[in-house]
This record gives C-alpha cells, structure tokens and sequence, in this order.
C-alpha cells in the first residue's frame, strides 16, 4: 500500500468537506479527528469514512451547515441538538461549552441527539485532556449487537471511553466497543476482500461467520458475552434515551442506501475538573505512581512490556506521522473518485514524490 503525508489527506480532506459547503471550522476539526484515526492505528474511522459522509451530504442525508441549539439546562447539564450535522462538528462545538461549564462548577454531562457518526470516542478524550480535565465519552450507533440470547442485531456496538490527562506524557485514553470489535473493523474488511477472524460475528441465521459480508447481515458479537450486551444496554440509555436521540433498530445506518431519515445518533459526555477533586500536580503524582507500578509488574512468557491504554496509540502517531498513512487500494480508489468529482487535487503518495 501507498502511504501519505498526514498534513496532505488533512488539507484534502478539509477541501472536500469545503466544497459541500461544510464551515471552515467544522470541517478542519472533522478531517483532524478522522486523519488522527489513521495515525492512531484506527484505520477504521479513518479516512475511509469520508467518502460515505461525502455521499450522504451530497444527498441531503447528513446537513452540512447545522443551527445546533445547545440549551444549558442547569450550572452543569448541556442538552444539545446537533440539526443533523457531522458527529465530528456537533460533538466539537459541544464540549467547547461543556469545557468551560465544567471548569466553572467542577463537572458537566453532555446529552447530545440527532448527531452522525463521530469517529472515535477516544478523539474527544484526548481533546478534554488538553484542558487537563477528565471524561468519559459515550456513543450509540446504528443495529449492530443482538441481545444476549438473540440473533438480530438491536443494540449499537455503543463505545465507551475514558481519558485522564498526564503531565508530559500521552494521557491514559481508553476507548473500547461494547462488541467484541468495532464495526467499522469488519466494515473495512468488507471492503477490502479480507476474512474476519474467527469469534467476531455471526450471520443471519446465528452462526459464527468469517465472511464480513454475511457478519454486516448478521450481528457482531458483544464483548464478554452477556456482560456487553448489559453494557450496550446502559450505553443505549444515556446516548439514546436520556439524551432524547433515537435508540436500537430506530438509528439510521449511514451505509443503508435506502434509509431516508436522518441517522438521529446520540453522545454522552462527563466532563470532570481535576483541579475541583485536588491540586493537579497531586493528580499526576498519583496517577504516575499507578501506571509506573502497574508497568513493572512481572510479565507473562512472550510480552516484553506492559502499556497502559493510549501509549499504543501515541507510539503509531509519532511514527505515521514521520513515515506517512498507508491507504489500501480500494481506498485511494474512493477518494480519488470523490476528488474528481468534486473538482479538488488528490494528494500524491510518498511513493510517487520519491520519484518525482
């Protein structure tokens, strides 16, 4: 595969969402939170998301220019409707207000409906740590968990993440599916003409599969059997049902050619003040004494060292950003069809300026 420089796909990315007259802001934090992905190692929800955003803004599906009406309901409760905007703009704008009520009174929930698809949870964490605040992050997402004991997809697979700061080092960011794995995963696979391997889903009729194909039909196994179908559940609840967006088989998937009403997709936001609970430094003191003695911990045959969640990420970020993205074929092959459409220069490979 071809890799790009990560600063190319954010400016081509940016133009795209330009040209379907997305606002500057909204669209530069969208093509930062999908090409992160993709330095992250979160190929996922990267970049190959912006070609099914693409065609659903241009189809009217998804509305490029949205009047949030963002209601503070209390010193620290923000109700937000997102008008059908981008999940990367609308979940944005949001917690610059909750950034700053929960800075004021030391914590803000966040109920965000009638949102798209964001990317990933862990994108938002990290942006609440640059402001050395904890969170804890929630999304529903269109059908794709049976509850336990069923073989129809009901429940989102609903992620869950966590960010804590840390004082010169990458902050603790744990971002995990309430499903075995993210969809997206098997999405991408779909995509690419890959296996899946086996445990990840079953089809329609039950049975575990290996063919993403059959698996999108089907349902995604959740994570840790019944207890992530319970947690599925309870992510449902806030995302959908207390933050009045839809819920389960009611959320418009943005594959679904024939859907045609909007996603109506729901987040759930807790924003913590550190400083409120004990002085930062204090904070970090601690912190660095539980991951320090937790790293140094004996390791089991095969495992040389023992990360805590968010070093992974951080260590693919520095090298994609040196070395560059790779892009699979089918990939590059989207998003050069979306260029020439829209009339905007396709970045070219690191590959091809080598030989430049």
């Amino acid at each position: 595969m071809r890799t790009y420089q990560a600063k190319d796909l954010k400016k081509f990315c940016t133009n795209i969402l330009l040209k379907m007259n997305v606002p500057k802001e909204d669209a530069a934090v969208t093509a930062e939170a999908l090409v992160q992905a993709n330095l992250e190692g979160v190929d996922s929800h990267g970049i190959s998301r912006l070609s099914i955003y693409s065609e659903r803004v241009m189809e009217g599906r998804i509305n490029p220019n949205p009047r949030m009406e963002i209601k503070q309901k209390s010193h620290s409760v923000l109700v937000v409707n997102g008008d059908n905007g981008l999940g990367q703009a609308v979940a944005y704008h949001s917690l610059k207000k909750g950034i700053k009520l929960a800075k004021d009174s030391g914590i803000c929930a966040i109920g965000i409906n009638n949102s798209n698809h964001f990317g990933t949870a862990s994108y938002y964490c990290q942006l609440a740590c640059k402001e050395n605040l904890g969170m804890i992050g929630f999304t529903n997402s269109p059908p794709g968990i049976a509850p336990w004991g069923g073989k129809k997809a009901f429940f989102g697979t609903n992620p869950i993440a966590f960010g804590f700061p840390r004082k010169d080092q990458p902050p603790v960011v744990i971002d995990l599916s309430t499903s075995i794995v993210a969809r997206g995963k098997i999405i991408l696979a779909a995509k690419q003409g890959e296996a899946i391997p086996d445990g990840w889903a079953m089809d329609e009729n039950g049975e575990e599969t290996n063919d993403p194909v059959k698996a999108l039909k089907g349902a995604v196994l959740p994570l840790g059997g019944a207890k992530g179908s319970a947690l599925a559940l309870a992510v449902e609840i806030l995302t959908g049902v207390l933050s009045g967006a839809a819920f389960g088989p009611h959320i418009q998937n943005i594959y679904d050619d024939q859907a045609d009403a909007p996603a109506n997709v729901g987040h759930f936001f807790i924003l913590i003040d550190i400083e409120k609970f004990m002085p930062y430094e204090q904070f970090e003191h601690y912190l660095s004494m539980l991951l320090d003695e937790m790293k140094h911990i004996a390791t089991v045959p095969g495992v040389e060292e023992i990360r805590y969640p968010g070093e992974r990420r951080a260590r693919e970020y520095s090298i994609k950003k040196e070395q560059g993205i790779a892009l699979s074929s089918q990939v590059e092959q989207e998003l050069s069809s979306l260029a020439n459409e829209l009339d905007v220069i396709f970045p070219t490979s690191n590959q091809q300026n080598e030989f430049a």
